[in-house]
């Protein structure tokens, strides 16, 4: 990588929410960013944790509590646990999840992965 990456740059390249976009990989690892707005389905991950870096206000809702976060915090879900994201408004958020990790925790209704 010969320059930064300009993460306002890649979010202003796409409009769709929770459609996470590979902007680097490290380790094994996709560096995503997603707009997400409303509520995404309730899921687990089996085999990784789930890390959120976030701009804006979001909720990530567990089956006994809820986790509110504002811009600059981070959350890891560990694996296996059930939650749900929530966002009132748009939110930008920085994924890392080790590379095909599906978003819905099932490959098959997961979102396609892509670049930008």
């Amino acid at each position: 990588m010969s320059n930064g990456i300009d993460l306002s740059e890649k979010l202003s390249t796409f409009s769709e929410h929770w459609s996470p976009r590979t902007v680097t990989q490290f380790n094994n690892c996709d560096v995503m960013v997603v707009k997400v707005k409303g509520e995404f389905v309730w899921h687990k991950h089996d085999d990784t944790d789930d890390f959120f870096l976030v701009k804006g206000v979001l909720d990530i809702q567990l089956r006994d509590r809820t986790i509110t976060l504002g811009s600059g915090q981070m959350y890891v879900v560990p694996k296996g646990v059930e939650h749900r994201p929530v966002a009132r408004e748009e939110v930008h958020l920085l994924l890392i999840e080790p590379t095909g990790t599906p978003n819905t925790g099932d490959a098959a209704t997961a979102a396609p992965r892509r670049r930008v």
